[in-house]
């Protein structure tokens, strides 16, 4: 190091390395330079490039029939998501450009994009994150997934039933927590129900194929679990925030209004996957290869290890179990005014979701003397990526609109205005559902096609949501690559399961959920989001 050498006398006669070269010094600066050079000419550089140039030439040589801040609204979406999509800087830092670029380029104030980053779908994020992180903290998730195994698996052993009763434990908690935060809580459980099996190079066709079937459980009922809620996923969340800010004069949608059809399209998809999971997975005879290694003592060993329930799991479940009850009786119906009424309708989702979570910040947890449940130190893991592509997606959606950049985009779409809606769904369903393969993060790719899907709807004359609503939820059908999802990271980590078992799995599993959307959305979805009463 350089200060070693610079501690050295130079009358000690030691002889050392000279700080500087004497020894052919125009060699070792073109050495230098190339390997500057080099770094500076890569791909990832390029792509940051990338972004402002396109945005550049979109407001110097791009001419729109529109007001001039269509033309920059529309050069700030090539930077934004040239950024998003290539990932040329991280995601939650591509993420804030808004804040500066929008009053750079004369779109909105800084006052008023910044808005856009805290409203009530925000604060519901926050709200249901920290309460997930009280679970994890205590545990309570191995002890629900314990019991709900235990009572599924059957004596002897039965292996369909047991990933039936493994799917129902993912799909629970991945209503309430982010997938993610779920794929990789349960993982651990996943993964302690393979290590009681033989060793791979030990184990029968029977056995080998039950190991992947537990690994892809996990991996694929967590994401399709998150459909059921609006806080399951960031998706779900982007969809009601785009359709506040695109149509802000509209109902809301609300947590209960979401469950009513997120909740039978969830299940519907995860008996498929159940069915399909039994049929390529669970050959005759599994049932007597891994009874040996598989029984209810050993579960109940396990279960027996956590101990009784402590003072602090029983209060985070207690709050857990307001919260819920809160969300599905703020609003009932239209006709049935839930307690939110009582507040003249000004108390949101985020209200409930923050204040439930207050409560774990005053509740002691009884381990230690003035130890709450849950302490700031403790929130550190929150997901701020998740908070802030959310709020850049409203303020994108936002400036669509006030730029004039909306209608723009509506008279680019008037080719569809014939096409008929019950081909429209399963097309967009099926491209949204490809597009998020090859885009690591769903939310991301919701957030470039959400605001597209609304324009196209308005140019068919639909209601926006029948388009929104399929196409958004497609966005999590990240079935195919390991590499498509976090979740499909984890799983794929493990060692346990190829991309050929995804592939296996992934191309039907894909395939019922576009059916499933195309069904449910123009009957069901209609119902229960009113999109018969306006077609906008």
């Amino acid at each position: 190091m350089v200060g070693e050498h610079s501690t050295t006398s130079p009358a000690s006669g030691d002889h050392k390395i000279p700080l500087l070269p004497v020894h052919e010094p125009v060699e070792g600066t073109h050495t230098n330079i190339s390997f500057s050079t080099k770094s500076i000419l890569t791909l990832q550089n390029f792509y940051v490039i990338l972004g402002p140039m396109l945005s550049l030439f979109i407001c110097l040589f791009v001419k729109l029939d529109a007001p001039p801040t269509s033309q920059k609204m529309l050069g700030v979406i090539a930077w934004v998501f040239s950024w998003w999509v290539t990932q040329a800087v991280p995601l939650p830092v591509t993420s804030m450009c808004p804040l500066f670029l929008f009053p750079i380029f004369g779109i909105a104030s800084a006052d008023s994009v910044a808005h856009s980053y805290m409203d009530d779908v925000i604060t519901l994020v926050l709200g249901s994150f920290i309460l997930a992180l009280a679970v994890e903290r205590y545990n309570v998730h191995r002890r629900l997934a314990l019991n709900v195994t235990l009572l599924f698996c059957g004596d002897p052993v039965n292996p369909a039933l047991l990933l039936l009763g493994l799917c129902a434990t993912i799909f629970f908690v991945s209503m309430w927590l982010h997938n993610v935060a779920t794929a990789v809580m349960m993982m651990p459980v996943a993964t302690g129900i393979v290590q009681r099996l033989p060793q791979a190079h030990e184990q029968s066709e029977a056995v080998n194929k039950f190991c992947r079937a537990v690994i892809l459980t996990v991996v694929y009922a967590t994401p399709i679990g998150g459909i059921s809620t609006l806080t399951g996923t960031g998706v779900n969340l982007i969809i009601i925030g785009m359709w506040k800010s695109l149509f802000p004069e509209a109902k809301p949608i609300s947590f209960n209004t979401w469950f009513f059809y997120g909740f039978p399209v969830a299940v519907l998809i995860l008996i498929c996957y159940w069915c399909i999971i039994c049929l390529l997975y669970v050959p005759k005879g599994s049932a007597r290869a891994l009874s040996a290694y598989l029984d209810r003592a050993h579960l109940k060993r396990d279960l027996e290890a956590l101990g009784p329930m402590a003072f602090a799991e029983k209060m985070v479940l207690s709050v857990f179990g307001l919260l819920i009850i809160l969300w599905m009786t703020r609003r009932i119906t239209d006709d049935i005014p839930g307690w939110g009424s009582l507040f003249h309708d000004l108390v949101g989702d985020g209200s409930v979701s923050i204040m439930v979570a207050v409560l774990l910040f005053i509740i002691p947890n009884m381990k230690q003397e003035g130890e709450k449940l849950m302490s700031w130190n403790d929130c550190k893991k929150l997901p701020w990526n998740l908070i802030l592509l959310l709020g850049a997606g409203f303020a994108i959606a936002d400036g669509v609109q006030s730029s004039g950049l909306a209608d723009v985009l509506s008279r680019a779409l008037d080719f569809l205005e014939d096409a008929p809606y019950l081909a429209i769904v399963p097309a967009v369903s099926l491209i949204c559902s490809i597009i998020t393969e090859f885009i690591t993060s769903n939310d991301a790719t919701a957030t470039l096609l959400v605001p597209l899907l609304y324009h196209i709807a308005r140019t068919m004359h639909v209601h926006p949501l029948l388009l929104m609503v399929p196409g958004g939820i497609a966005t999590e059908f990240a079935f195919w690559l390991p590499t498509s999802t976090p979740s499909n990271v984890v799983g794929f980590a493990t060692g346990h399961i190829e991309i050929k078992d995804m592939l296996k799995v992934g191309v039907p599993l894909k395939v019922v959920g576009i059916v499933v959307l195309s069904l449910l959305m123009p009957s069901l979805g209609t119902i229960v989001f009113g999109t018969n009463n306006d077609t906008q």
